[in-house]
């Protein structure tokens, strides 16, 4: 008789070790490898004996297409990052920091989904039924139809919203006070975690109810437990921003059922979370015009362009390795853009401090932002401001050149609205409009933007030498 495999899971990570050991090899967490069967519990299946399987039908690529049903909550930055409302037999997963604002986000949702006359049921693992009452009268949705629940078995959940009509949309608050009668762990631990998401989705399907998961993150900024919850679910949003920061990003990172790339903006006030509905202003609110070291990106995030303030100091350096600190961009790729200008610029940034900063707390993924950072590094270097009305996008090669970027027409689009009549730009740029009111200024290369810039400064010298 063979004898049965064992394996040992991290608690913490779910990295899985042939062995036990009293230090994690994933995480480096000590005394969180628990023994584990892999005969049983979640990925094997029920414990029951086996069966022969029954055919499926299939069937072929062409037919007819449905729709997926959605619900609206009438919140447009919601139904925006969730690709135009929730999906009816879904899971979603929301992450964010503690008090960053993920509960009263989905309580304001839950309260304008009721005013529609769905039904929804609101399940809080951490908080008793009368902090969430305090909590929906701070934000005036004491009034709507929510049923609450304050509880963190998973098998008296499942029980309760079985019972009557099937609610429209569950929310669980969190994923991580969950705990089954099917497993012996602790919860929050990842065998809780994966069985209880497992058993709320399983219930989503069946029913055709959305249920929306609320899932603490870790410091590094990552869903806190297994990564395997994230690939169960259908679409993962993260609730980011800065408490310093009056304003909040809800980022979608995976959707089934829409656009990956899309963000929801939010204000928080003592009121709650309110929607912005033009974000570019938000970021440009309280910029400096007159100010060297500064300018404006006109990116994009998914659909939606965003015009955003970046902000470079290049000071001279006391120390024998300059610092280089960023926020708001990686830092990688700050180190290239340095490199690209001293080597075919003649750009000498080896003797000083770099500091790059994207206003207000914004955080830019995109390489068009390339020729925005390098602007604004050439910038401070000379202790020239650029051009108030003047925006700049564009990706950098190793070589030197500005390589064109995509919906080049709608960053253009957006930075008109917004009073901006210049831009700097790739040359060749495919969508570049023809009847444009603004004066678009395209670049081959690098050189031509630093010659533009050193340019100005010689003839701001000459002026004040007269």
């Amino acid at each position: 008789m063979a004898r049965p495999k064992v394996q040992f899971v991290c608690q913490n990570c779910g990295t899985v070790h042939s062995r036990w050991a009293g230090k994690c090899d994933g995480c480096g967490e000590w005394n969180t490898i628990v023994e584990d069967d892999p005969a049983g519990g979640i990925g094997s299946g029920p414990g029951r004996p086996r069966t022969r399987g029954k055919p499926v039908a299939l069937t072929s690529l062409s037919g007819d297409i449905e729709d997926a049903p959605r619900i609206k909550t009438g919140i447009a930055e919601l139904d925006r990052a969730t690709g135009g409302g929730f999906v009816r037999g879904s899971a979603l997963l929301v992450g964010g920091d503690p008090g960053i604002g993920k509960s009263t986000l989905l309580m304001q949702a839950a309260a304008a989904l009721a005013r529609r006359s769905h039904s929804v049921v609101y399940v809080s693992g951490e908080e008793a039924v009368a902090q969430i009452r305090l909590r929906a009268q701070r934000l005036g949705t004491a009034d709507t139809d929510v049923m609450l629940a304050a509880e963190t078995n998973v098998e008296d959940i499942l029980a309760t919203v079985a019972q009557g009509n099937r609610p429209d949309l569950i929310i669980i608050d969190s994923i991580q006070t969950l705990w089954s009668d099917m497993a012996e762990s602790a919860p929050g631990t990842v065998t809780q975690v994966r069985t209880g998401a497992q058993a709320m989705i399983r219930f989503a399907k069946k029913t055709g109810a959305a249920v929306v998961l609320v899932g603490h993150v870790t410091k590094e900024g990552q869903i806190a437990g297994p990564r395997v919850v994230e690939h169960m679910v259908d679409a993962v949003l993260y609730f980011e921003g800065d408490r310093g920061h009056h304003y909040r990003i809800l980022r979608t990172v995976k959707n089934r059922f829409g656009p990956t790339d899309e963000i929801g903006v939010f204000e928080m006030s003592d009121r709650g979370l309110g929607e912005v509905a033009n974000p570019s202003e938000l970021f440009l609110g309280e910029r400096n015009e007159k100010a060297p070291g500064a300018s404006v990106f006109a990116g994009m995030e998914g659909t939606r362009p965003v015009l955003v303030e970046v902000q470079a100091l290049v000071a001279p350096s006391p120390l024998g390795t300059p610092r280089r600190a960023v926020v708001g961009w990686d830092t990688a790729r700050l180190s290239m853009v340095l490199a690209v200008l001293e080597a075919h610029c003649g750009v000498r940034l080896g003797q000083h401090d770099v500091y790059l900063n994207v206003a207000g707390g914004y955080r830019i993924s995109e390489p068009a932002a390339d020729l925005a950072v390098a602007s604004a590094l050439v910038s401070s270097l000379a202790g020239l401001a650029l051009p108030a009305d003047c925006v700049y996008f564009g990706e950098i090669s190793l070589s030197g050149a500005v390589r064109p970027v995509a919906h080049t027409a709608q960053r253009l689009k957006e930075a008109e609205k917004l009073g901006f009549g210049r831009a700097v730009l790739p040359k060749g740029s495919a969508d570049l409009p023809k009847s444009a009111n603004g004066s678009w200024n395209t670049v081959d290369a690098l050189a031509d933007l630093v010659a533009g810039i050193a340019g100005s400064k010689a003839q701001l010298a000459q002026g004040e030498d007269e």
